[in-house]
């Protein structure tokens, strides 16, 4: 039973007991009155086991929060990510907040705050979406009543909701920018760009590739189920699976690529096919800043480099070679079962089992098309050796540039 206690002139509270038995209040209420009928809330709230303590909403986010780390089962690499957005987003804006004044409309203005500084819809989608879970758990320990974050599909500025299409490359702007890598870096880094974007697989796949699953006299490589992946945070890496289980797979290479993957293999003893100066794993951001970014963007706005590079696709990242491969395969006409068979994408399990046979078929199609973009990209070079002016394409830049073209202007190149 819950009872009323007068505190101080017009002020009473109300006292009632929890579940552990210990003793809790509300404080607040100017009448006797106002606060019995508070009182006989409570009982019947707590007769129909939907009564909701306020007090416990109390603990501010950042208190709470160890509570929630404890309770998570993920992989390192999410929980690396989990840490960085939590440190880096949430924590900042509602940390000393209690979780009881976490308001709807406080989480769509932060929301709003994060477009305006320019953040990718998908990231603050992430960022909301990982905020939404911490505060379900808050729910499910009874410190909320319910989860204040809302997602409404039908409402805020359209643009934040575009989907634009992801940059690709050419074979030819590929071979460009494969030998711009050489020249920065090396040749194993150049192999590496031409055999993400011939074969269309992710970064920790080819970073994780292994002498063993690497059969050039067979034509194929494999992504191995179990250590398919290379896996890193900001200071550690290991070998995992891959990102599905569709993602375990066999790749047929064409018959150059199988070529050039046995001669790189016979200029090193390292166990990974792309070991980087000191034998062991690359790192994906050091990788991607000295060598790949320049390779596709170009050095037009350093004054003196000591090599000078020409832009060939600025703002392409690396997995946009996987998008560049899959649309080479749907100019190509191959089917879409084929496709996914080859990028490791998951399909319906009935369409698996009644198309199985038509990727066999059409593998010496995918070889051939393959085959053909290759020696038309190394016929354009041999015909002009100088890149020609970037011209805008249908796209999303996906990553900061120190210049960012304007929109229906080519970028600076010599002579232009």
């Amino acid at each position: 039973m819950s009872w009323v206690e007068h505190t101080s002139g017009q002020h009473w509270r109300v006292r009632y007991r929890r579940k552990d038995g210990s003793v809790a209040s509300e404080c607040g209420f100017t009448s006797q009155k106002a606060a019995q009928n508070r009182a006989r809330e409570i009982d019947v709230d707590q007769r129909r086991n939907t009564f909701y303590d306020q007090t416990r909403g109390r603990i501010i986010l950042s208190g709470w929060l160890p509570h929630w780390w404890t309770t998570l089962n993920v992989d390192e690499v999410t929980l690396d990510n989990y840490h960085y957005l939590v440190g880096k987003h949430i924590t900042p804006r509602f940390g000393t907040t209690p979780l009881i004044d976490i308001h709807t409309s406080d989480i769509n203005q932060w929301s709003t705050d994060l477009h305006a500084d320019s953040y990718e819809h998908s990231t603050v989608e992430g960022i909301v979406s990982l905020f939404s879970r911490i505060l379900a758990y808050a729910v499910e320990d009874e410190l909320l009543p319910a989860n204040p974050v809302r997602h409404h599909h039908n409402r805020g500025k359209r643009a934040f909701r575009i989907r634009q299409e992801m940059l690709w490359a050419t074979p030819e702007e590929v071979l460009r920018a494969a030998d711009q890598a050489e020249r920065l870096h090396n040749r194993a880094s150049a192999l590496l760009i031409i055999t993400a974007a011939w074969t269309g697989c992710r970064w920790g796949e080819l970073a994780a590739l292994q002498r063993h699953n690497t059969h050039p006299d067979d034509h194929t490589i494999v992504i191995d189920p179990d250590i398919g992946a290379l896996k890193e945070t900001a200071h550690h890496q290991w070998l995992g699976p891959p990102k599905t289980p569709a993602s375990a797979r066999t790749i047929t290479l064409p018959a150059f690529l199988a070529m050039l993957l046995k001669h790189h293999l016979a200029t090193h003893h390292h166990p990974m096919v792309f070991p980087n100066d000191n034998g062991g794993f690359l790192w994906r951001h050091t990788w991607r800043t000295r060598t790949f970014n320049p390779a596709f963007d170009g050095n037009f706005d350093l004054p003196n480099p000591h090599l000078r590079l020409y832009p060939i696709r600025p703002g392409l990242t690396f997995h946009e070679l996987r998008h560049s491969h899959k649309t080479w395969l749907i100019a190509a006409g191959i089917p879409e079962i084929a496709q996914a068979r080859r990028l490791g994408h998951r399909m319906d399990k009935r369409i698996v089992e009644v198309y199985s046979h038509v990727a066999d078929e059409i593998e010496a199609h995918i070889q051939t098309a393959l085959k053909q973009a290759w020696l038309d990209a190394r016929h354009t070079l041999a015909d002009r050796p100088t890149p020609p002016p970037v011209t805008p394409r249908s796209g999303l830049i996906r990553r900061h540039l120190a210049e960012p073209r304007r929109d229906g202007q080519a970028l600076p190149h010599p002579g232009a």
